[in-house]
């Protein structure tokens, strides 16, 4: 089966840069300790626009992603970054083994 990976791009509200960055912090950690088939689940600031983050992961099966977005700490999130965020566009891509 093949892998998945997700690249999202987020745009955060200029005001909540900290507070966001919180909630992806804590979303991190309980994804890598609670969701079967996280391979790789990393955010990174981008150099020229403080105020975007980009996730990139991997998941071992599309059923792995989909159980990810139900678990309660991915909904918390969801929540707790209602608002905050200016723009948001998520790739799910099928890793190509070349």
């Amino acid at each position: 089966m093949s892998q998945i990976i997700v690249v999202a791009n987020a745009k955060v509200k200029k005001e909540f840069i900290n507070e966001v960055y919180l909630e992806i912090q804590k979303l991190h950690k309980a994804t890598h300790a609670n969701d079967k088939g996280c391979i790789q689940y990393d955010a990174h600031k981008n150099i020229e626009d403080e105020n975007v983050f980009t996730f990139i992961e991997t998941w071992a099966s599309i059923e792995d992603l989909e159980e990810h977005s139900k678990k309660e700490h991915f909904l918390d999130f969801v929540k707790n970054i209602e608002g905050k965020i200016e723009s948001l566009e998520v790739n799910k891509l099928i890793k190509q083994n070349i």
